[in-house]
């Protein structure tokens, strides 16, 4: 009886090392994994809007900068955004 609970600590034991070392790999996976699973919901979205993904192309393909302009113009709308979004929220909290 007294070597079937020790037989039994020694698995216990080897369970828990086996889990940290299971934990610790998932650890080093979070990131990749995170960044893999956003690439898969973007590739998702655009997957369900063809005729959005065809708007940009054309639009790309019209534009006389070229894509350096447009990633400008993007990036500045996308800062006014911000910059309303955050205003408005502000304007909304002393209401």
């Amino acid at each position: 009886m007294f070597a079937l609970m020790q037989h039994r600590s020694e698995l216990l034991a080897r369970i828990a090392a086996q889990r940290k070392q299971a934990a610790e790999i998932g650890s080093h996976l979070q990131t990749p994994l995170a960044l893999a699973d956003k690439a898969l919901a973007v590739a998702r979205f655009l997957r369900s809007k063809p005729m959005l993904v065809a708007g940009v192309v054309a639009f790309i393909m019209i534009r006389r900068r070229g894509v350096v302009g447009l990633v400008k113009g993007a990036w500045r709308l996308w800062k006014g955004y911000c910059q309303f979004a955050a205003f408005s929220a502000k304007l909304s909290s002393r209401v």
